[in-house]
């Protein structure tokens, strides 16, 4: 893919092609394909090496889809219903430190999920699909649905398959269906202390 977006520093062209599109083509995804999302997941660093993630899936045509389409609130079913895997990601609020007998709070739970989604979302992106991480959905309806324990946080769902064409969205996505930028690096990192106009 070619993409209009600019690195200001030298980094590996992964990290500016990778987009969150909303046009998917309505395939079918093998399991094996999907779980090596979930296996670059797997492999982010966490506290203690915590790993305090959990990823909940269903596949287009199989039972669970419409469960996990149904949670998404409209706006975002609109579109993600043609994808080929829908995943809510969730996180352990509490873990066992090496060396201790009892759990106590992880307090980056949700820290780390967030680096085991962005590996998720950078594997997805080398193997030539596309993933987008949604917020809107039904929080409360996807713990009893999914049956996620009170002990876990539920974090975002992310919508998972092959780019398709942007004619199939409504007019208004499919303006919206290209890379966006990024705000100037000097507005997001500041050297000795916190230094940002914009804050």
């Amino acid at each position: 893919m070619t993409t209009a977006r600019i690195a200001e520093n030298g980094v590996n062209p992964i990290f500016i092609e990778r987009w969150s599109p909303r046009a998917y083509d309505e395939s079918s995804l093998p399991e094996n394909e999907l779980k090596s999302l979930f296996e670059a997941a797997r492999w982010a660093p966490s506290a203690y090496n915590a790993q305090p993630w959990r990823f909940i899936y269903a596949r287009r045509g199989t039972p669970d889809w419409q469960t996990f389409l149904d949670l998404l609130i409209p706006y975002n079913r609109g579109w993600a219903r043609n994808a080929s895997a829908l995943a809510v990601a969730v996180s352990a609020r509490k873990f066992v430190p090496p060396g201790k007998d009892e759990a106590i709070d992880t307090g980056s739970q949700s820290y780390d999920t967030g680096a085991a989604v962005a590996y998720l979302l950078l594997q997805a992106s080398l193997a030539g699909l596309a993933a987008h991480v949604v917020t809107g959905f039904d929080k409360q309806a996807a713990r009893q649905a999914l049956a996620i324990p009170e002990d876990f946080h539920i974090e975002s769902a992310i919508v998972i398959g092959r780019r398709g064409n942007a004619d199939k969205l409504p007019p208004e996505l499919q303006a919206r269906e290209t890379p966006n930028g990024r705000r100037p690096l000097e507005s997001l990192v500041a050297e000795g202390r916190f230094d940002f106009e914009d804050a």
